[in-house]
């Protein structure tokens, strides 16, 4: 399983009297780190002692031919090892401008000198000096913004004379980054000094050549992705969908079929149906495998359920059996799965879409694996789709508010859907539905939560309940997307707590709704501040605060829109003509909107 693992420094690992190559596969993700990732990786490194260790990397020798340099493809470790490199071609720049510009005697000078020829040898091969000594992958335009670097900004060779865009690029931000780390500077009274002198420098980079990463090289990729799971790396993780793409490429390789280029571009348009997201692509794969695992060509011997531990073990054995095939049979379904995670998609009509946002909304991911299965083995009709998809998202607000059954047990339970719809042959919507009956919460189990305090509990769900509240009170005139996002990924519309959740309860409110009493307006609170009925929703959370109750009914913005609890909302009917919110009203309007929860989310038992 494993070649060798040694604990390596920096300069054994970029020793420049070897020809030692570390490259990135084409078909492997591009860079991705960042601002958060190089400042941890420098400030790591400067504020440590020497052999500070920096993790490790996983390898596999792809050297064919005695003769040539040793090449290791780098599995895990791409992110830590191309960052390594952009901070030793900084460093080159900033030591070969210290030396030119600093009155040196002659002996200094050659040590200096020859300090810097190991830097550079670090970067490119000494026996060519141009043969880059890291090589990253084509993904991203990395490859040609690296040489870009080394060529423009180095001077090592002139083979790139330039290249579009490559300083809005995560490589080029990179390498300024680190060049302007190096060059800060302090005051001393009037005088700006640079941090990294001479000496700063060099001792810099001795730490940074005595850093120490460990070294594993590994047979295959089923062996890399297991030691890469028991690994704490400092790293952005490798996902499983890289190392199956890399077993799928080099397969397709290994039997001649189509070019490497080809391959590659089916490969994307695999990915293109799945998002680039790549636990959605890492969780089709497990629920392709757990939908279609009954069939003789798709089952693996002793694997029941793909899991994230056995997946590269799963899609190996499959790969190997006929990779052409399969790859043929996975891009199919994957067309399927597209229907699901992006309700746009043109075969959805406009209620199937709609149901399919729900399930999104609502979290229903473990059921993709059966909807997968149906929508492809099946092709059910549209009417089918959209009950189907109704009672799933009905299921799901029950699981989700109740937790019942767990987590645990979903995989497990539309697993076994599948079975018996495999057993049977064709679709039947019973067999679904009184599977997941015999799984679920029970009514009054769902009425007691309901009660309860449902945010505290489950803020998702809740934020769900109250937007399908409101959305089936409203017309196509009134109509408003709950679900809409500001230009940070946040929800616009959020929950609103009537009564303030807020340790310190504003003297307004314990007038209100305890008398002054603080002891009680505090057991209030505590009681009832996180029940639906106490709750609403609201486009401005931040702007109703800690208000009165007064306030938030009748605020206003700046064109005097009402943006209180005068705004229209189907949910805010019992608020905007109250005069105070008292424990009464809260427990009333929790009954009423409960009634209409349960009536909503109705499943016969």
């Amino acid at each position: 399983m494993i070649n060798s693992a040694n604990a390596r420094n920096i300069s054994e690992l970029l020793n420049p009297e070897k020809d030692l190559i570390y490259f990135i596969p084409k078909y492997q993700r591009e860079y991705i780190w960042g601002k958060h990732n190089w400042e941890l990786l420098f400030d790591d490194i400067l504020n440590n002692e020497k052999e500070h260790f920096l993790g490790s990397i996983i390898c596999i020798n792809s050297k064919d031919d005695a003769l040539e340099a040793d090449k290791l493809e780098l599995i895990d470790g791409q992110q830590r090892m191309t960052t390594l490199s952009i901070l030793l071609s900084a460093l080159y720049i900033h030591l070969f401008t210290i030396i030119k510009n600093s009155e040196l005697d002659e002996e200094e000078e050659d040590e200096l000198k020859a300090e810097l020829r190991n830097l550079k040898y670090k970067i490119v091969l000494k026996s060519d000096k141009k043969t880059l000594r890291l090589q990253p992958s084509l993904s991203g335009n990395n490859s040609i913004d690296y040489e870009y670097i080394i060529s423009k900004e180095l001077g090592f060779f002139n083979t790139v004379s330039s290249v579009a865009n490559a300083g809005n690029r995560r490589l080029y931000k990179a390498f300024r980054y680190f060049q302007n780390r190096l060059n800060e500077t302090r005051k001393e009274g009037e005088t700006e000094i640079k941090i990294f002198d001479l000496h700063k420098t060099l001792s810099l980079l001795k730490k940074i050549n005595s850093a120490i990463i460990v070294k594993i090289e590994v047979n295959s990729l089923s062996d890399a992705f297991t030691l890469f799971e028991t690994l704490n790396n400092r790293g952005v993780p490798l996902s499983p969908i890289d190392l199956i793409k890399n077993s799928f490429l080099n397969e397709l390789e290994k039997i001649n079929q189509n070019s490497i280029d080809d391959n590659y571009n089916k490969w994307l348009n695999l990915i293109n149906n799945l998002s680039e997201d790549y636990s959605i692509q890492e969780r089709f794969l497990r629920h392709f495998y757990n939908a279609y695992k009954n069939e003789e060509s798709i089952n693996v011997k002793g694997r029941t359920k793909a899991l994230r531990s056995n997946l590269i073990e799963i899609y190996d054995t499959l790969i190997k059996r006929n990779a052409v095939e399969f790859f043929d049979r996975l891009y199919n379904s994957s067309e399927y799965y597209n229907q699901l995670i992006n309700p746009q998609n043109e075969a959805n009509s406009k209620e199937v879409k709609d149901g399919l946002i729900d399930l999104i909304n609502i979290g229903a991911a473990p059921s993709y694996a059966l909807l997968l299965y149906v929508f492809e083995k099946f092709k059910i009709q549209n009417k089918e789709k959209i009950e189907l998809i109704s009672f799933l998202v009905k299921y799901f607000v029950r699981r989700n508010i109740t937790d019942t059954p767990p987590t645990r047990d979903l995989d497990n339970i539309f697993i076994d859907i599948i079975s018996k719809l495999h057993i049977k042959g064709e679709y039947d919507f019973e067999i679904i539905k009184e599977t997941l009956k015999e799984r679920m919460a029970s009514t009054e189990l769902f009425k007691e939560k309901l009660s309860g305090k449902i945010y505290d509990e489950n803020s998702g769900a809740t934020r769900f309940i109250l937007c399908k509240l409101e959305e089936i009170n409203k017309t196509k005139e009134t109509f408003v997307n709950f679900w809409a996002r500001d230009e940070k990924g946040k929800f616009i519309w959020t929950i609103e707590h009537i009564f303030p959740q807020g340790e310190n309860i504003p003297t307004d409110w314990i007038d209100m709704i305890a008398n002054g009493d603080k002891k009680k307006a505090k057991e209030i609170q505590d009681k009832y501040v996180h029940t639906i009925g106490n709750l609403t929703l609201t486009g401005y959370n931040s702007k109703l605060s800690n208000f009165s109750f007064e306030k938030k009914r009748d605020r206003v913005n700046k064109e005097n829109v009402n943006v209180g609890y005068k705004n229209g909302l189907f949910l805010n009917e019992d608020l905007k003509n109250e005069d105070k919110w008292t424990e009464d009203k809260i427990i009333k309007r929790g009954e009423k909107l409960k009634e209409k929860i349960i009536k909503l989310f109705e499943i016969e038992q």
